[in-house]
């Protein structure tokens, strides 16, 4: 204990003589004010001069190559001046929302306070403690993470704001464009959609009420919640009267006034190319985390993939019924399209849904999930096959097999024992598939699947995974983003919409970043690309074909739930050329014994593709791909070996005439020889009987 009491003691006089405590505060003095003075520099970077005309334009949208392709947009009053209003109208805004907006320079220090502490014990940033000009700040100005460095800047850009704008100019610019909930946005349009009055004769009561909506717009909406909103609204009177903004008689006369509603109508919203606008606005909201509101009322410009060539011929398909079989009972059959770019994962054109459309409603391109049926093969069989070593032309069984308990059945009911690969892809058989999952290992259709973006879930592990079977199902978008993995030779972008968006400062908010995902090798990308080329060309999906137009692709379809009835529920075809790719799904938007697909998608889906695909050809570069169809293969192999058997019998023809004229000339030269022979044979005689005598002599000797 005494060696710990010397030790602390020496620390304690070393702390002291080396001045350290000084030092550290010295320290944390210069990192404070280096990071006001970096905050400072760039509040001061910004161009909160433009801020006022920003938040009265609509936000725009621009196409992939920077044209401006529409804007989203309500029918907002071009807003009412700060010296138009009632004074009880920003009065009420002030005593709920802000109540030292005269007093403070943007910024509440007591608010902030409150909010940081509110913070602290939650653990996590909740908001709060903003004040009129925060909020004006929030988003217009800054990306829409919640964070301290985002508050601090915050912070810092409403300062500058201050000093570039009156309180007035201020008020004016929040009240012309916040949310006030049942499609109002700005508190013209408020007044109207609630009392149908001008905003220049609402009561005070009326004007607590609009106030009372700022906190919570969906929550207190008195079409709605009407005792909720009015306990809010006295609230709101409480704080007037409190802060002197209203007499007591003032008080008393407006929280016994009884709101009557009267709906004169709310903001529309406008916007050219419904769904796309649509899913870019979702995009938006789910993935950079802006809200609908900003969205409709800041003045943003939105940078995206689409192609508006494309977009358009997608919407003209759409529109002609007769692309489409016709609904049972009044019901529509439904579809939903994707046209991606394979390269960068772009989406050039989406399309949704027939029929009437509501803002923001189902998008059956990006909202929808459903089996993929055939589609999945690819992605969770035959690239995994082909990984392992197998090739499109290996042996699979195709013949009734039982895997336990599930069963599988090709759709025509029919069976050859053996097939080749490519012609288990060409003809979509279910039976192969299955069994090659099977051998290779469920484990690795499952990775692969996941591989192309495809969720998997534990209960879709099973071998019905290779016909499709996902209970939670996937959407065109999803699809059309899996099979660019193929013209991308084995890469896999992620599918977008937005490239880019731009506060009304002109201040880059957010930006996407590429994800990449390398799935399969070139090699395997290229050998699938060669199979789903013959499944256009001579498949199932041979009513695609487009003379100069090289498409591969995958049909899918899948089983009614009802055994006794012959047909589909859903249907895809999920095609692409060495640039674009396009998923389609066709089917009911809820299925039954009355609402299903009585024909194989060869016969709905795959058509419908090719008109879409006959549509955007003129704005597609007719490319070819650099590997050739198995069919193509197949053809140049068999011409191969004709051209051998022919040259074959010219050499044997040629080889007998040469044969012959050899056996004439010997018959020809036969007496000839004969003679020689005779006369060779005599002298060899002749010199035999020399020798013999010869050796006669010899022998005599």
């Amino acid at each position: 204990m005494g060696k710990l009491n010397t030790l602390w003691e020496a620390v304690v006089r070393f702390w002291k003589r080396k001045h350290l405590t000084q030092i550290l505060l010295l320290i944390g003095l210069v990192v404070v004010l280096l990071t006001i003075l970096f905050f400072a520099f760039i509040a001061s970077q910004t161009d909160v001069q433009s801020l006022k005309d920003g938040l009265k334009e609509s936000t725009v949208i621009y196409d992939k190559d920077g044209d401006v392709a529409g804007k989203v947009a309500t029918d907002r009053l071009d807003g009412v001046t700060f010296n138009n209003m009632p004074e009880h109208v920003p009065n009420a805004v002030i005593a709920i929302e802000d109540e030292r907006f005269y007093q403070h320079n943007g910024f509440d220090v007591k608010g902030i306070a409150r909010a940081f502490f509110g913070n602290l014990f939650a653990g996590r940033i909740t908001g709060g403690g903003s004040t009129i000009t925060q909020q004006l700040t929030k988003n217009a100005l800054l990306s829409p993470e919640r964070s301290y460095k985002r508050k601090i800047e915050e912070l810092f850009l409403a300062v500058e704001i201050e000093k570039a704008y009156s309180k007035e100019e201020i008020m004016e610019m929040y009240l012309n464009q916040v949310y006030f909930g049942s499609g109002a946005w700005g508190i013209s349009n408020a007044s109207k959609k609630y009392f149908n009055k001008d905003i220049g004769d609402v009561t005070v009561s009326e004007a607590a009420v609009l106030a009372a909506l700022l906190q919570a717009p969906s929550a207190l909406d008195p079409y709605e919640h009407y005792d909720k909103a009015m306990e809010r609204r006295n609230v709101v009177l409480g704080k007037m009267k409190e802060h002197k903004m209203i007499s007591k008689e003032e008080y008393d006369q407006a929280i016994n006034e009884n709101i009557e509603l009267n709906d004169g109508g709310g903001s529309v919203v406008d916007r050219k190319y419904p769904y796309y606008m649509d899913a870019v606005l979702d995009e938006a909201i789910d993935e950079y985390g802006l809200t609908q509101e900003e969205i409709l009322t800041r003045g943003y410009k939105i940078y995206t993939a689409l192609d508006q060539n494309l977009q358009t011929s997608l919407e003209k398909v759409y529109s002609e019924d007769w692309n489409f079989p016709v609904g049972r009972g009044g019901e529509l059959v439904q579809s939903g399209g994707v046209l991606l770019d394979a390269q960068s994962g772009g989406v050039r054109a989406l399309v949704g849904g027939r029929g009437e459309h509501v803002f923001r409603g189902f998008n059956r391109a990006t909202h929808l999930k459903a089996q993929p049926g055939s589609t999945m093969k690819p992605l969770a069989v035959y690239t995994p096959a082909l990984e392992e070593g197998y090739k499109p032309t290996s042996i699979l069984q195709d013949k009734q097999t039982s895997f336990g308990t599930y069963e599988p059945q090709n759709f025509s009911r029919t069976y050859s024992g053996e097939v080749p690969m490519y012609e288990a892809v060409e003809k979509s058989l279910n039976v192969p598939a299955v069994w090659l999952l099977d051998k290779i290992g469920l484990d690795k259709g499952v990775d692969s699947a996941q591989r192309f973006g495809i969720p998997v879930k534990k209960e879709d592990e099973n071998l019905a995974l290779a016909l499709g079977g996902l209970h939670h199902g996937v959407s065109p978008l999803r699809m059309a983003e899996a099979f660019s993995v193929f013209p991308n030779e084995g890469v896999r972008k992620d599918g977008h919409l937005i490239t880019k968006i731009v506060g009304p400062t002109g201040k880059t908010i957010a930006e996407h970043e590429e994800e990449t995902v390398k799935v399969t090798t070139k090699r395997v990308s290229r050998d699938m690309t060669s199979m789903l080329l013959n499944v256009v060309e001579t498949g199932t999906g041979r009513r695609a074909n487009i003379p100069g137009l090289e498409i591969a692709g995958k049909t899918g379809s899948t089983q009614l739930p009802y055994s006794d009835i012959d047909g589909t529920k859903d249907q895809w075809f999920v095609g692409y050329t060495p640039e674009l790719v396009g998923s389609v799904w066709l089917g009911y938007d809820k299925t039954d014994r009355e609402h299903y697909m009585s024909s194989s998608s060869s016969e709905n889906v795959v058509p419908l593709f090719r008109k879409i695909m006959e549509q955007a050809s003129p704005y597609l570069e007719k490319t070819e791909f650099d590997v050739q169809s198995i069919n193509e293969k197949n053809a140049e192999k068999d011409s191969i070996d004709q051209d051998f058997k022919e040259k074959a019998k010219e050499l044997e023809k040629e080889l007998r005439e040469r044969a012959g004229k050899v056996e004439d000339k010997i018959k020809e030269e036969a007496p000839k020889w004969k003679r020689v022979m005779e006369e060779a044979k005599e002298d060899a005689n002749s010199l035999g009987s020399k020798i013999k005598e010869k050796l006669k002599g010899l022998n005599g000797q």
